[in-house]
């Protein structure tokens, strides 16, 4: 209750006060009004916020996929600052974010997913009163070097799929990836139903529950009639597992469970960086290298913002060096 009056003090102040007034003050009315070295909030109360927030990541459409990976990056937050998270600075968060780049040997790119994350939530803690100014305000994008990894070259998706084609299921999942540029995430929530083997289209909910139609070859359309007349289960999901669970029925595949399908495949073939998002970055460049407007690659994609669609594109250079020649010289 002592907090909830210190809050709404310092809101009922803050358009009368300068910053480093409004800041004293703060100070004078938890010397007053709590002990000294007492915290904001208690352990089970700043594990609490973060729930909450969660919560509120869950109703904008958040996977469940994302909402853990914010929830373990805040709750590794909460354990380390040096202070109560309703109490820090900018400067709190700086040192923090130095910290955790030393004790995690991350990358930038990586350091500035973190950034984001703590943005969003002391936005939300702002937007919902726990506290009055975000101390995120005045910490801006971590840069890092725009590196564009490759596609995989027509040889190695060769090689790749040579190497699946004794396993009709596997083999089916390596082409639908490859000939549709869905996220694995999307895969494995696709049911029987969801596809349409007459036109080669289905519909998928990718990231925010944002629906969108993909699009497969006529090779990927054989082998999926062949591996669901295969079939002896009544599974509505599309790709399921080989062995029966406890229940004696098949599960549908997860996300690990196809990640692991595609890195075993990769390391009988020898090919390095073998993993599911690289074949949506494959259809992404060969589609850009063939004439498709980047405005179709970006819905094919499903992504929001065409910035994006540009980073997984690997345009080939001997392309660039006909169009040089043609339109330049």
């Amino acid at each position: 209750m002592k907090i909830e009056c210190i809050n709404l003090i310092k809101s009922k102040m803050a358009r009368d006060l300068l910053p480093e007034q409004l800041e004293k003050l703060e100070k004078v009315l938890y010397e007053v009004l709590l002990e000294k070295k007492q915290k904001i909030s208690s352990h089970k109360e700043r594990k609490s916020l973060i729930k909450n927030y969660i919560a509120s990541k869950k109703i904008e459409g958040c996977s469940k996929r994302t909402e853990e990976y914010y929830s373990t990056t805040l709750l590794f937050f909460e354990k380390h600052i040096n202070c109560d998270i309703c109490l820090a600075k900018t400067e709190d968060i700086r040192e923090y974010l130095i910290k955790y780049q030393k004790i995690n040997n991350c990358s930038n790119v990586t350091l500035d997913t973190v950034r984001r994350i703590l943005s969003s939530f002391y936005r939300w803690l702002e937007e919902e009163d726990y506290i009055i100014k975000s101390p995120m305000k005045r910490i801006h994008r971590i840069k890092s070097p725009v590196i564009i990894k490759p596609a995989f070259t027509e040889e190695q998706i060769e090689v790749i799929r040579k190497s699946a084609v004794d396993n009709l299921r596997n083999l089916t999942i390596v082409d639908f990836l490859l000939s549709s540029g869905v996220r694995v995430s999307e895969l494995v929530n696709l049911n029987r139903s969801s596809v349409n083997l007459n036109t080669r289209t289905c519909v998928v909910f990718g990231k925010g529950a944002k629906q969108r139609q993909i699009y497969f070859d006529y090779r990927t359309k054989i082998e999926l009639e062949n591996y669901l007349k295969s079939r002896k289960d009544k599974n509505r999901a599309l790709f399921v597992s080989f062995r029966k669970n406890k229940n004696g029925t098949y599960n549908r595949l997860t996300v690990n469970t196809i990640e692991k399908i595609i890195r075993d495949i990769g390391e009988k073939t020898d090919i390095l960086n073998v993993h599911p998002h690289r074949f949506r970055r494959t259809l992404a460049t060969r589609a850009i290298d063939k004439g498709m407007p980047i405005e179709q690659v970006q819905v094919l994609l499903g992504h929001s913002k065409i910035d994006t669609t540009l980073k997984y594109a690997n345009v080939e250079q001997e392309n660039v060096r006909y169009s040089h020649q043609k339109y330049i010289c």
